[in-house]
């Protein structure tokens, strides 16, 4: 029996990310970390320990999780970009990547982690 996938959430709004906490437990999934700034997303990226990641677009102070996902794509990571708006401003370096809409759902989530199964 292989180990659950690691998730890392990287969210600034507290409520969100333990909503996100709860459903990534509730779905069977281990969670390897939460970060809540761009400064400890990318410590937590690169330390690279975890499967997948799930990746607030907009974070606290008007920054942008851009340099994260170039980071992840770089080392070959998965993830999921979730955004309260549209994916129209997404670079197209990220174009690809699965977009969950916030207000998020446990089905939702469900969906865009299984697509890395």
């Amino acid at each position: 029996m292989s180990l659950p996938k690691r998730i890392l959430i990287v969210e600034d709004e507290p409520l969100i990310s333990m909503m996100l906490e709860d459903f990534v437990d509730a779905l069977g999934y281990g969670l390897a970390g939460i970060a809540d700034s761009l400064e400890t997303a990318l410590a937590l990226a690169g330390e690279g320990d975890f499967d997948i990641a799930i990746l607030d677009v907009n974070l606290r102070g008007g920054e942008k999780s851009w340099p994260v996902a170039d980071l992840m794509t770089e080392a070959g990571k998965c993830f999921v970009l979730a955004s309260g708006g549209s994916a129209e401003s997404t670079p197209d370096r990220h174009a690809g990547v699965p977009v969950l809409a916030k207000p998020f759902t446990m089905d939702a989530v469900r969906i865009a982690l299984a697509q890395f199964d």
